[in-house]
């Protein structure tokens, strides 16, 4: 049975949403892909400030996501891969979510934006790079049409990934 897809908003992200990010992603459920512990607010600095660059210089980035009542529950959109390894020179989409919003469709309404968006920028095509674990985002993968191209080991962490792809 399909179920409607919830109101989800998507802006640039703010100084303000920095801290936002920070509080929303300090759970190790959130960050188990993503090293395992949660990131220092100077991180979340880093990459929102990287974020307004991305979208001044691209038109698109990884957007805060908000609900219907305007909270801040993760980001979703899109940047550049730029490691020496993987995809390099692509367009990666991605996507983050608050643990408390996980299961109601947020991600999947929001990449769907994002995917929207990146079609009226004129991209052609869209990666997504997945740890090979997270069946999470893989099943958001497949919903948004995306097909698995590659399998690979990450350099860092040795941890098999997936490669999925998307033609816009």
């Amino acid at each position: 049975m399909n179920r409607a897809l919830p109101v989800v908003r998507l802006r640039v992200p703010t100084d303000e949403d920095a801290v936002a990010w920070h509080r929303v992603f300090d759970d190790p459920d959130v960050m188990e892909f993503q090293g395992g512990r949660p990131a220092e607010l100077s991180v979340y600095e880093e990459l929102t400030a990287r974020q307004r660059r991305h979208d001044a210089e691209h038109g698109f980035c990884l957007w805060t996501m908000l609900d219907g009542s305007g909270r801040v529950i993760g980001f979703t959109g899109a940047q550049p891969w730029e490691r020496d390894w993987g995809p390099t020179g692509e367009i990666e989409i991605g996507w983050r979510l608050g643990r408390e919003f996980w299961g109601r469709g947020y991600v999947t309404a929001a990449a769907h934006t994002t995917l929207e968006r990146l079609r009226a920028a004129g991209l052609p095509s869209v990666v997504a790079m997945v740890d090979a674990r997270n069946e999470r985002s893989i099943a958001v993968a497949r919903r948004l049409g995306m097909r698995l191209v590659e399998t690979f080991v990450t350099p860092t962490s040795q941890r098999q990934g997936h490669c999925y792809r998307l033609d816009l």
